[in-house]
């Protein structure tokens, strides 16, 4: 069971780098201590984006409200440079004008 927290928490400090390095405001819930969070958290995902068996594991990926993703999600969207999109924001690259 250790291995499982063990690849659980390396998941989430991934996310959570990427968001401080791209200066990305962010709120980080821990499920574990909070049966209330938690609870939202299984009813705001969507049910096609929920496993067959069990219960979805951390981290799992809201922009207030709105579900985005697990961390595969995470990844490949972290792959295909699609991030913003992915959690629903503006390209940085966007806004940036060139001279």
């Amino acid at each position: 069971m250790k291995r499982a927290g063990a690849k659980i928490k390396k998941k989430q400090q991934d996310v959570v780098r990427f968001l401080e390095a791209n200066k990305i405001e962010f709120e980080e819930v821990d499920i574990t201590m909070s049966e209330e969070q938690r609870q939202w958290m299984y009813k705001n995902i969507p049910p096609e984006k929920k496993p067959a068996q069990g219960n979805p594991l951390p981290p799992q990926i809201f922009n207030g409200d709105r579900y985005c993703g697990d961390y595969d999600s995470f990844f490949e969207s972290k792959e295909s440079n699609t991030v913003f999109s992915f959690l629903g924001l503006k390209s940085r690259l966007a806004s940036k004008a060139e001279p």
